[in-house]
Order: structure tokens, then sequence, then C-alpha cells
């Protein structure tokens, strides 16, 4: 399959939004932008507050939202950046339905495993039938088709609307259940092909997010329900995130709080005690309650979970000064359903509550510890018994561990494993996501292909995501001001604002017009701001919408012979002349 060079965009990329024509309404007076003077209630993110007050979104339902006209200009650049990036690597772009039968969900296993977040209906036969979170399966259904090695390698990508039943969607278009995902898919003959298209999208996704002005943190990352050997998430920084990203500013390492390690201090223990001493705490049922009230520090305490992993009651081991990742343990385990037991179920296994729980003589169970409790001694633990601990225990003498795995949260500060700089962990928001899949769908759809020997071959494949909405409310998330949205040129929805000071003054009417179609000729994304309003009402109207540059027309600058030319980035204005006026704002959006 021909491909052409990645790097070749670039220098077709430079203009690429002014040197095409925008379609819709150029002058405000025709254009739907309801924008609003306060925030509104509900909204607990930046760039929900926003994007509602700027007249971008509104809400039908919890997780479920209108784009109004500005959002879709927004949603358009994006989509053209992400396709012009993709047909660089050579992928081609299909769409796919978004209502799916199960018995394709069925036979990858994925019906069961997706739970509560997918969507599922029946039709007027009773099928049962699924709104798409995604399209792996569709894609390998299409892929059934390919013939040979020779027709190998592809990759598919599509525009296309998911929907996830969210438990609780949140901050406006950052935690949705019905949204816009470009999702590619690639296939490959061998595993060789599935690294190469697996940095192709890599090297797009970095393009991408470097055009859409979104600072991206490349990061190691769990494969989840997706499955596969390898993954990695795109990461934006934002107070807004519900991601935390563990990264080193001394040698670059960087991963999900799901995936990430360190390096823990050594830690001197006693030899304890030749068997474990129970000893009476009715009133400590915390690990900081048993620190301080019996005088035992944190991390000489082991934590005792219980889940319930794919019906499998389980004890999970931790120090006590540590945090599960519930993350770790699912891919530890391989499970499908993890939940924490109730405190009936624990009661009837271990016959003690929470607060006095301890994995010492316990057998019939499954026992996992985190690997920081390897070799430890002289530790205390609940005795199972209800106000009653145990102190001195060893654990791999008085604990029948039967799997040992990394389950820790690891925390800011923490030595880097690579080069023992300190870690540091930040908020982020997930804003891409590129997995290599391996042959889990292909084999279990049943995908082959004549491979060069004759024999019949299995091909490899890597799915990779972003998700359009997020991408747009991210981008507000990083550009933006006390006084509104900053969007970067590639992505705003007008490039310039010609605003107009006194509609009503013919010679004032005449320049901006003059001025509007001067830059309308040369394709620069213009709005023409005609309203019949006060300046500042205007200026804060092109301020909280967040147009790069205004061009500010007005009765005592035209007897001057000029024109205002205001950064909205810097909030720099200056006095430029009015014959000249749109090749200085052409220059501005070339260098910017």
């Amino acid at each position: 399959m021909a491909r052409r060079d990645v790097g070749a965009s670039a220098a077709a990329t430079l203009r690429s939004f002014t040197e095409r024509t925008v379609s819709g309404p150029m002058r405000w007076s025709q254009l739907y932008v309801p924008t609003l003077r306060e925030d509104p209630a509900d909204a607990d993110a930046v760039s929900h507050r926003l994007l509602v007050r700027g007249g971008f979104v509104r809400q039908l339902m919890a997780g479920h939202y209108s784009l109004l006209p500005l959002a879709v200009r927004v949603r358009a650049k994006i989509v053209d950046i992400i396709r012009e990036e993709l047909n660089a690597i050579g992928a081609q772009e299909f769409v796919l339905p978004a209502m799916h039968p199960a018995e394709v969900w069925q036979r990858t296993g994925r019906w069961e495993v997706m739970g509560e977040e997918m969507f599922r209906l029946k039709d007027r036969k009773g099928a049962d039938i699924a709104l798409g979170m995604t399209h792996e399966e569709i894609f390998t259904v299409l892929a059934q088709e390919l013939r040979s090695y020779r027709d190998l390698p592809q990759i598919w990508y599509q525009f296309q609307t998911k929907f996830r039943d969210e438990a609780r969607p949140k901050s406006g278009l950052l935690r949705v259940r019905e949204f816009t995902m470009k999702d590619s898919y690639s296939f490959d003959a061998a595993d060789e092909g599935l690294d190469r298209s697996f940095d192709l999208h890599r090297g797009a996704y970095e393009r991408i997010f470097e055009r859409l002005g979104l600072p991206a943190i490349a990061v190691q990352a769990s494969s989840g329900s997706m499955g596969g050997s390898a993954s990695v998430e795109f990461m934006s920084p934002s107070d807004a995130g519900e991601d935390l990203v563990v990264r080193c500013l001394g040698c670059g390492y960087a991963a999900n709080t799901e995936k990430a390690t360190s390096a823990l201090a050594a830690v001197a223990d006693g030899p304890g005690l030749d068997v474990p001493e129970p000893f009476d705490t009715p009133d400590a049922r915390t690990i900081d309650e048993l620190a301080r009230l019996h005088g035992v520090p944190a991390e000489r305490q082991i934590k005792t979970l219980v889940y319930v992993v794919d019906d499998q009651l389980t004890l999970v081991l931790l120090r006590g000064d540590h945090s599960l990742v519930e993350q770790k343990l699912i891919d530890t385990l391989a499970a499908t359903a993890v939940r924490p037991a109730t405190a009936e179920e624990i009661q009837a296994a271990l016959g003690a509550l929470p607060g006095s729980l301890g994995a010492v003589g316990v057998t019939g169970l499954p026992i996992l510890a985190d690997e920081a409790l390897r070799g430890r001694t002289d530790m205390t633990t609940g005795a199972n018994t209800d106000g009653v601990h145990l102190r001195g225990l060893s654990v791999e003498r008085d604990i029948a561990v039967q799997r040992w795995a990394d389950l820790r949260e690891v925390v800011s500060g923490e030595p880097c494993l690579a080069c023992g700089e300190p870690l540091d962990v930040v908020v982020t928001i997930e804003v891409g996501h590129i997995f290599k899949l391996g042959r889990k769908y292909t084999e279990l759809l049943g995908v082959t292909v004549l491979g060069p020997d004759g024999d019949r071959v299995v091909p490899t494949m890597g799915s990779y995501g972003i998700g359009v909405e997020r991408a747009m409310a991210s981008i507000v998330e990083t550009h933006h001001d006390e006084k509104g949205i900053v969007w970067p040129v590639s992505v705003a929805p007008f490039e310039v604002a010609v605003v107009v000071l006194g509609v009503t003054d013919t010679t004032v009417a005449e320049a901006a017009e003059d001025l509007y179609r001067q830059l309308q000729a040369d394709r620069v994304d213009v709005l023409l701001d005609d309203r019949n309003e006060r300046p500042g009402v205007k200026f804060s109207d092109v301020e909280l919408i967040g147009i790069p540059y205004r061009l500010t027309v007005g009765a005592r600058g035209l007897t001057e012979g000029t024109v205002e030319v205001t950064t909205r980035a810097t909030g720099e204005t200056q006095l430029v002349p009015v014959d000249q006026a749109a090749e200085h704002v052409r220059k501005l959006l070339t260098a910017a």
C-alpha cells in the first residue's frame, strides 16, 4: 500500500484553514450566538462554563449536548486537522453504523465485559442491539474480506458518534454519554508491521495535538477492556482532569497511575516475634486510628482489602500507607468484573467486619500482596476478630501469599526507577489513546489472509482513538483567561472579527465592509460584527468567544486614517493605517 511521507503534510498545513472557503453566515447579525453574562450554575469546569457562556453548546440532558454554530465550526476544524494527519500516513476514511447486532460483540466476549456502560436495546423483532461504544468488532468484520498479505497493511478510520452510559456525566463535554470519536484501526500481516502502524499513529497524534494547541504527554497506560500488548495515552495537564499521570522531569519517564511504578526507600525491620501476638484494639478501625492510638506507624501495618473478582472473594494486601490501583488488580488477574466485597460477604468469610481484617491463617481464598510487602517482618495486621490486631508477624512466614504484584499507587516525590529523580504527579485529561491489540479480534472473528508461503495468516491489529468534543473542551481548559476563551488560530470559529463601531455611520460601515471583503477575498475566516450594540458589549463578546484577532473600525480612527488591531491572546492593540490593515492581519495569521 502506497504511503506518502508523513513529513510532507507540514508545508501544506501552514495556512490550511485560511486557504479554504468557509460556508455559513459571516455577519454577527445573522449568526446564532446566544452569549450569557453569568456563569451557568451547574458548570464544574472552565470549559463547561465558557462554552455555555459563549453560546457554543447547550445541554439537552445529563451527558448530552447540542453543538451550536460556533461549536460546529470549531469541531469541523478539529476534524480537518485529524483527517489531514491521518491521510498523511495513508489512512482511509470510512463511516460505519453506530448501532450494532449483539452477536458480534458476544463473539468477542465484550457484550458481558462492557457491563452497564453499554447502551442496549431490542428491535421490533426482539433482537438484541447495542449502541456502539467503540468499533473494533465492526471494523474487524469488514476485514473478513481481506484475502492476501498483499492487501496489507491497511489503516482505516472514521468519525462516528459513540454512546457510553456514564454513571456520572460531568464537566460539560469532558465526560458525556454521546460524543464523536475519531477511531482508526490498523491491519498488518506481522508484528513488525503493527509496530510500524503504531509508530505512524503516535507521530500523527503528536502532530495533531501540536496543531490543536494541546500540550499532550504520551504515557504508558493500561489496555483495560480493549486488550492487547501495549497502549499509550496522550494526557493534557488540566485541573479539570480525572486522570493522574506520573512523570519524571529527569529522564522523561511518564505513565498513567494505572501503570506507573516507582522506587521505595529501604525499610529497616525488626525481627518480629516467633508467633504473631494478638492485642486488643477496640477503638481502632482504621489505619490512622491504629497509628494514633496504639503507636503503630502506617508503614508497619498491613492493609487488608477484600474484593470480589469474577465472583471469587479475594484478599488484597498492601502496606498501610499505600493505596490500591484497581486497574492494576484487574490487569494482574486478567479479570472481567471486580468490586469491593460487602460487609456481609466479608463477615461471612472472615468472621470480622472491616477494621480488624487480616490474612494470617486464611486458607481457601486467593491472597494477593503488593511487592512492597515482600520480605517484611515485625508487621501488624487485623486478627479477623472485631477489635483485635496481631503484631510481630513476618509476611512470608505467616501469610500464604499466592501471588505478588505491583498494586500500589505511586505518589509524588517517590524516586524514579530509571534515574532516581523525584517523580511528579499531574492531574490530566485523556485526549487520545492508542493500542496494540494484536490478534484478539481477528482470531475471535475468523479473519485470515493468505501468507507469502501459502499458509493462512491471522492479521494483527491496532486501535487508535481521539474524542473530538473532548479535544474541543480540553483546548478551552488550556487556552482561556478571565475574559473568556482564547482559541488558537488553527481551531478558532473565526480567525478575525471586524467590529463596526457605529453601524449607522455610512463612512464607518463602508470602511468595515471593504476590510471584510478584502479579508474574505484572501480566504481569511472573518466575522463582521454589524450589530447595533454598544462597543463594550461587542468587545466583551469577541473576547468571550475567543476570536484571535479583532479589527476595530470607528469614526475617530478613520479621521486619522487608522483602525485598531487587537490580539486576543496578549491584549495588545496596534493602530494600523486603513489601507494596510488587511495585509497586517494576514501577516499576523501567517505568523500564528
